[in-house]
């Protein structure tokens, strides 16, 4: 088990499988010495456990929740292509969308989710820049999704 995988568990947390794609596209490519994921919806074993717009029918809380799953399904989704997470040499970027209601205005503390479970798994590895936008609608009609970048270390 890789080092990065010790601390998931040491979090109470294991590594997913990848969720396979919901259109034409990867999960996950490399390009390099970076990886770059599709967005990751909150999938937990196969199905979204909520749906819709937050500050309506989901609460900023069970978002950021919703957005550290986000997180972890990226991180699966990166070690499908480096092999291993302890090549991580660190998170570039982070992008999430969230599913917002008309007034709600609380992205960036929803996208918190994912930001702080990759500083808690990989330490200052994890520390990255960042984007939190509002949308419409997200596939399925999820209330989330984030994608990630990620450079990586030789092989």
């Amino acid at each position: 088990m890789s080092t990065v995988e010790t601390k998931l568990a040491e979090l109470g947390l294991s590594l997913p499988e990848v969720v396979p794609p919901l259109a034409a596209y990867q999960p996950a490519v490399q390009s390099g010495p970076y990886v770059y994921t599709a967005g990751q919806l909150p999938m937990v074993d196969g199905k979204l456990p909520v749906t819709g717009k937050v500050g309506a029918e989901v609460t900023a809380e069970e978002a950021k929740e919703l957005a550290r799953t986000c997180a972890l399904n990226a991180l699966a989704a990166v070690k499908s292509v480096a092999g291993d997470l302890d090549r991580i040499a660190r998170v570039v970027k982070v992008v999430g969308f969230v599913a917002s209601a008309p007034d709600f205005t609380g992205q960036p503390g929803v996208l918190n989710g994912a930001s702080e479970l990759l500083a808690e798994v990989l330490g200052d590895k994890g520390v990255h820049a960042r984007s939190a936008v509002g949308v419409a609608v997200l596939p399925l009609d999820a209330p989330v999704e984030v994608e990630i970048q990620v450079e990586l270390t030789q092989a």
